[in-house]
């Protein structure tokens, strides 16, 4: 079933932004929903539904949330169907409001893993929940779509249960847990549902509803593109590709990186094969090829059922629901991405073809947008899984698929891929015409190395990004600054970042600009020694800033980073890489990112004896820290009471250096801002007034 278009990567929930509509109370009645009680399906006259979704989320229909899209579809099909959100999973009565459903429960954890969204990557719980009534944790169970799949089965032995969104999605084979620490089985044997509907899943909901409708068992479809099943036979199960045995992964990792190459090499619709995984006891997985993504005029189909766009009211007491006002006034312009980053699980959920929404669908939906009475004239993103792509990488990709031995953009562009943001742009510009629109931001990443590869010698693109449609920052991802460690991420190398922030600069100047670039930046991710994470220090230093957009590699289901991490091998290669592993080097890593932090003194002098760069301890400006802690009156560089040393001297860190060494007060790549002096522990530098590493176009 569908989710949010970009799914969870390494990177913690995403909370709602500065700027974003502030939560108020809808105007719409419950009857604008689907039924959530027995008395509203009453109301309409519904005796026995044909569908019961649980959701792991609160009950919001906006497009955003992949329940309200499949919901919606099987709406528009005919189909009678009830939502129970977050029920208590320790009740099974509270899963039983409709009583049993004619056709079967749909169940999905929600738009996020359960246990990302419990989990910081430090494994410590999270307190809050965006997608639930006032952004109060604990409303759902981990494993969600497991408990949840339970707990009907208790009640309802012989109804058919599918599982869908993310988390049974990334899940739907044997894969690694981070949180236990080990290998598990399909997501399908641990919660005894019947299917699985992996992807963006419209076409395969239906494509059950009406099988079921017309009388078939749960047990006959097999043959549903973009579905999972079980079973004891292969008999009739043909031109598959014979994974290895759930013995041999779990007890060899090398058997596991090949299994999940295999997988990888079987996500594209057009070229994917027929996939079986043997499990003890007789039984098998077999997970059929991706279905295809759906067409310009299907994906404008959907955007354009009658959704309410926003919370049930049953939700008003509580606040609302927080998660929504990050994406009430977006636009959802696209969905797959080619761009392949090792973290990201897009590759395994939405698929490496890009499919965009057409201009008049889009623009239909905005108009719909200005005549809510929350929009104050901004459209806050227009994106998707990146931004700044609309269609297939290439011609190819259309009829014969993505390629299976090569990355699109990675390291080095293919030759094949077309980089071309006319039809973007065109849209932006429309988009800025529509009356009631004051402004439209683009917030979800663009990807720079594909702004670089456009061959445009005017940059029209880029130019247009930086006069309308930044929020005064933008935000990007190079991640990381070593070339090894952005090879495993499949990034591309550090100078191309940096020719991308050498032009955002020079269009900033010309136009008349003061904005910034915003780097989300990673530590210990696969491939990264202390030595490559001391190397980000030194670009940090050499910034001038102390980055608040720092995150550790999170290792979620079914990436390719995750199974460097389990493994030690890069599955594309099988060749062995180096793994950060343990929470002290993770914290290593992290510390000497941030190491104008005095709370990370100590991590931050203990890397750089490990690592034997000692030359980066002492009063020279290159030094990182100074020989001894310093008091913590001395963090901002000031000298004690009484002390007669100045505050280059006594701080804990130096000034920033630029690449030619000079003492700069602007960054010399990635974030620029003002840093001309060490700043007071544990607070971020200000660049023009404004806090966290951020990069100033001069």
């Amino acid at each position: 079933m569908s989710k949010k278009p970009a799914p969870q990567s390494h990177r913690s929930p995403k909370r709602p932004e500065k700027g974003a509509p502030k939560n108020t109370r809808p105007s719409l009645p419950a009857s604008a929903f689907l039924p959530t009680t027995r008395a509203e399906a009453d109301a309409r006259g519904w005796g026995q539904l044909d569908f019961v979704y649980v959701s792991g989320d609160a009950y919001v229909d906006h497009p955003s949330f992949g329940s309200a899209i499949i919901t919606r579809v099987l709406e528009s099909h005919g189909y009678k169907v009830g939502f129970i959100a977050q029920p208590d999973w320790n009740d099974p009565e509270s899963v039983a409001v409709f009583g049993e459903p004619r056709l079967g429960f749909l169940v999905s954890a929600g738009n996020m893993d359960s246990m990302v969204n419990h989990y910081t990557v430090n494994k410590k719980r999270r307190r809050d929940d965006a997608y639930t009534p006032g952004g109060k944790g604990g409303a759902r169970p981990n494993h969600a779509a497991v408990v949840y799949s339970n707990l009907i089965r208790r009640t309802f032995k012989e109804t058919p249960i599918i599982l869908g969104g993310i988390e049974a999605s990334l899940r739907r084979l044997a894969h690694y847990d981070y949180w236990s620490d080990s290998l598990k089985r399909s997501i399908l044997l641990d919660s005894g549902a019947d299917l699985i509907s992996y992807g963006m899943g419209e076409r395969s909901i239906v494509e059950i509803a009406d099988a079921l409708a017309a009388g078939l068992s749960v047990s006959d479809l097999t043959f549903i593109d973009g579905t999972v099943f079980r079973t004891r036979s292969l008999e009739h199960v043909v031109d598959y590709e014979m994974l290895p045995r759930w013995e041999e992964v779990s007890g060899d990792k090398r058997a596991f990186a090949e299994s999940f190459a295999a997988q990888y090499r079987a996500s594209d619709p057009v070229t994917g094969a027929r996939l079986v995984e043997a499990y003890p006891h007789g039984v098998y997985v077999v997970q059929n090829p991706p279905a295809a993504p759906l067409t310009q005029n299907e994906m404008g189909a959907v955007y354009r059922l009658p959704y309410a766009r926003t919370w049930h009211p049953s939700y008003d007491e509580a606040g609302g629901v927080p998660a929504l006002s990050e994406v009430k006034f977006s636009l959802t312009s696209c969905r797959g991405c080619f761009g392949e980053c090792a973290f990201c699980a897009l590759t395994f959920h939405q698929g490496r073809i890009v499919t965009g929404r057409s201009h008049e669908s889009l623009l239909e939906e905005a108009r719909v947008m200005t005549q809510d009475a929350d929009f104050k004239g901004y459209i806050h993103d227009v994106g998707g899984p990146t931004a700044n792509f609309r269609g297939p990488a290439c011609a190819k990709q259309r009829t014969r698929g993505a390629c299976t031995d090569r990355r699109c953009l990675g390291t080095k562009p293919c030759p094949a891929m077309k980089a071309d943001h006319r039809d973007y742009t065109g849209l932006l510009r429309k988009l800025r015409k529509l009356p009631g629109v004051k402004k439209v931001f683009v917030r979800s990443g663009i990807r720079f190395d594909y702004v670089m590869a456009d061959p445009d010698p005017d940059r029209t693109f880029l130019r247009e990004l930086v006069e309308h449609h930044v929020s005064g920052q933008l935000r990007v991802a190079p991640e990381h600054v070593s070339d090894t460690v952005l090879a495993a991420m499949g990034k591309p190398p550090r100078a191309v970042y940096d020719a991308f922030c050498d032009a955002f600069e020079e269009i900033n100047r010309e136009t008349g600009k003061k904005q910034f670039v915003v780097p989300y930046l990673m530590s210990s991710h696969p491939g990264s020694t202390l030595a490559e994470a001391i190397e980000l220090a030194e670009y940090v230093r050499d910034m001038g800033f102390n980055p608040e957009q720092v995150q550790d590699f999170y290792p979620t289901p079914s990436t390719i980073s995750t199974c460097m991490y389990y493994t030690g091998l890069d599955p594309l290669t099988m060749e062995p890489i180096y793994v950060p592993r343990t929470p002290h080097e993770k914290a290593l890593q992290r510390a000497l990112i941030q190491y104008r932090n005095l709370a990370n003194y100590d991590l931050v002098r203990e890397a750089l004896v490990k690592a034997g760069r000692t030359d980066l301890i002492g009063w020279d400006e290159q030094c990182l820290i100074r020989p001894k802690r310093p008091k913590k009156r001395d963090a901002d560089g000031g000298a004690p009471k009484g002390k007669g040393r100045g505050a280059k001297e006594r701080g804990s860190f130096g000034k920033g250096k630029n690449a030619k060494g000079r003492v700069s007060s602007e960054r010399s790549r990635g974030a620029v801002g003002a840093a001309s002096k060490p700043q007071r522990a544990g607070k971020p530098p200000k660049a023009n007034g404004r806090k966290g590493g951020i990069r100033k176009g001069r």
